[in-house]
């Protein structure tokens, strides 16, 4: 691969990423600019509400065994799973493209 290569991938993947960014900043911001006043609540709820509108006299079968003690822990423990599974996904991603590379390189 010549130099001339390299640089023309490097920026297609540096305008690819750019542009990756702004469609995330997108989706983050659009929401929160149309619908300033809206709550944004969690599916569990308004699965909860749905249950007792159809049924209200529906008992749940299971129980949670854990409950955090505050909300707050309930978040950290949310938020250390999500970064726990992108930890994990990250690094599976950037072995398999250490391995590509190096496959190339040979």
């Amino acid at each position: 691969m010549t130099t001339h290569e390299t640089k023309s991938k490097k920026g297609n993947s540096t305008k690819l990423n750019i542009i990756l960014l702004l469609l995330v900043l997108a989706i983050i911001v659009v929401p929160q600019v149309i619908q300033s006043d809206a709550e944004f609540g969690g599916a569990d709820g308004e699965a909860e509400a749905a249950i007792t509108e159809i049924n209200p006299d529906y008992q749940p079968w299971f129980s949670s065994f854990f409950e955090p003690a505050s909300g707050e822990i309930e978040s950290l423990l949310f938020a250390s799973q999500a970064a726990l599974g992108a930890g994990i996904v990250g690094y599976y991603i950037g072995a398999t493209r250490t391995k590509h590379k190096m496959r190339e390189e040979k």
